[in-house]
């Protein structure tokens, strides 16, 4: 298999918000019945700790995407043995593992201001109430579907489909340029 390819190569923009592509990052998207125990103990071998909230991410990086699918963050070359664990504790209970680490690229925002860089790009409410720290986000910033977080109120993160990275990029960059700031 080829190495993971970025077409930003670490990339990183400072205005009056940081915007940095984050190295190569392990995401394994899992369908399944969340509400099925064995499901439930094979995620926690990988996480490490409960099932996220509907509408969270968890510390250790699982993610609710929807009332069947989590997203499983973790380091990159942890993910193929993550899927085998999957296999193992699964077995043959309904479900359906895939490694999509190379088909995402993840994004770091950085700063006071996050929430007025992504005001100007998505339709999501993302005022400090509708969009509490660890309330994870499916929505669409511009024209690209994404998934967004805030882990506290100077650092988010944004994951898109890795054919439009560069694209995401120059849009988190440009809305984060000195001189746009809200008010």
């Amino acid at each position: 298999m080829s190495n993971p390819v970025s077409p930003l190569d670490g990339a990183a923009y400072a205005g009056f918000v940081t915007v940095t592509e984050n190295p190569p990052q392990g995401m394994i998207s899992l369908r399944g019945d969340l509400n099925d125990p064995t499901m439930q103990h094979a995620v926690t071998g990988i996480c490490g700790g409960a099932l996220p909230a509907p509408l969270t991410i968890t510390p250790q990086g699982c993610g609710w995407m929807s009332p069947d699918e989590l997203l499983l963050l973790l380091p990159r070359a942890d993910a193929s043995g993550a899927l085998a664990h999957l296999a193992d504790a699964l077995g043959e209970t309904h479900h359906l593992a895939a490694d999509v680490s190379d088909a995402r690229a993840m994004f770091t925002l950085h700063g006071a201001a996050i929430r007025d860089v992504l005001a100007k790009l998505t339709p999501a409410d993302v005022s400090p109430q509708a969009l509490p720290p660890m309330t994870l986000r499916r929505t669409r910033l511009a024209q690209v579907p994404a998934a967004l977080w805030l882990s506290d109120e100077t650092t988010g993160y944004v994951i898109c489909f890795r054919s439009v990275a560069q694209y995401m990029f120059d849009l988190l960059s440009i809305s984060a340029r000195p001189g746009s700031e809200i008010n």
